[in-house]
């Protein structure tokens, strides 16, 4: 399921006198119908355009009316994200806010009936000037930089590689994209190898959209609190370290693993957060980055009563499907 590239987006960061063009609001210069001349009108603050924006956002909603009430702000950005899904009839309400995080909300959202599931988890970014992102060099090291369709941008295509490099607004732009879809791309991939992850049901470019674990009302906690009995917590830290070891096997590293991005629900576990995913093959930082998540892993089973050696496993995994020694990588081979 793609999204059509062309849907506008609202970009937090552009220029304010750019807003009311994107959303259809009135500026400072309007024509005079009877003369076909432009009146300059007062201009207006950074706060009038912004709230002039937030007003429009309800009353141009059409048929994108939904059950959750989004903050006066929040809604911006919320309508801007999710409408391309209603457009493409994947979700047909918003029920409620899940979860709220530091670069990115958590939505529950009702499914259309066509789909396989009957409610999304719709993770949608925050803008830029509100998220408080960890720096994400470390983990974008050897990774392609994705375009909205979750296909590489190459060298050739100049205008976008040069806008990265001189780390223009637009450059931020597909930055930000390429990490929102790598975690995409992740999802698909790790689904369809029988990995234990949520199934991906759309991407555009500020969500992704994936099978919502949990129920209305009662969504799946994260392992981190959460005492298991000792048999079900040695089940479930093996099927944790199966996947850990399949998307090694498949040169990745999830990047942030821990028993806070690990749900639980009737029995079974799901991994979540992809965007930091790592390539084992080609980051100078992917050995100590595997370190982390198995050692946080075993940190959390330890403390259930689950016998591990987080360095023997992590020494005995790199060994066996890594071929480049810690620290290095292909391209230092060649």
């Amino acid at each position: 399921m793609s999204f059509d590239p062309k849907f506008q987006r609202f970009d937090a960061n552009e220029e304010y006198n750019q807003i009311p063009t994107r959303f259809q609001i009135k500026t400072e210069e309007e024509t005079n119908w009877r003369t076909n001349r432009k009146v300059r009108k007062p201009k207006k603050s950074k706060q009038q355009v912004v709230a002039e924006l937030a007003d429009a956002s309800h009353v141009s909603e059409g048929s994108f009316k939904i059950t959750y009430k989004p903050a006066r702000y929040e809604a911006i950005w919320l309508q801007a994200s999710l409408e391309p899904f209603f457009t493409q009839a994947l979700i047909e309400d918003v029920l409620a806010l899940v979860k709220g995080g530091k670069e990115a909300n958590v939505y529950l959202c009702r499914a259309t009936p066509h789909l396989p599931v009957r409610y999304i988890a719709a993770k949608v970014y925050r803008p830029r000037q509100f998220r408080n992102l960890r720096n994400d060099k470390m983990y974008r090291e050897g990774r392609e930089l994705l375009n909205s369709l979750g296909t590489p941008i190459k060298d050739r295509d100049n205008r976008e590689m040069r806008a990265i490099r001189n780390k223009t607004s637009f450059g931020a732009e597909l930055t930000h994209i390429s990490w929102l879809m790598h975690e995409y791309v992740t999802l698909q991939r790790l689904h369809q190898l029988g990995a234990a992850v949520p199934l991906p049901i759309g991407a555009g470019d500020n969500a992704i959209l994936m099978d919502f674990i949990g129920a209305p009302g009662q969504p799946a906690p994260v392992l981190h609190g959460l005492s298991l009995p000792l048999s079900e917590a040695r089940h479930h830290f093996t099927e944790i370290m199966r996947n850990i070891e399949l998307m090694l096997h498949h040169g990745m590293i999830h990047g942030d693993l821990s028993a806070y991005n690990i749900l639980y629900w009737e029995g079974t576990v799901t991994l979540i957060d992809f965007p930091q995913v790592t390539l084992s093959e080609s980051n100078h930082n992917a050995y100590r980055i595997f370190q982390r998540d198995v050692q946080r892993v075993c940190e959390y089973f330890a403390q259930q009563g689950v016998e591990c050696d987080a360095r023997q496993l992590v020494e005995k995994l790199w060994g066996d499907y890594v071929k480049t020694a810690p620290d290095r990588t292909v391209s230092d081979l060649e």
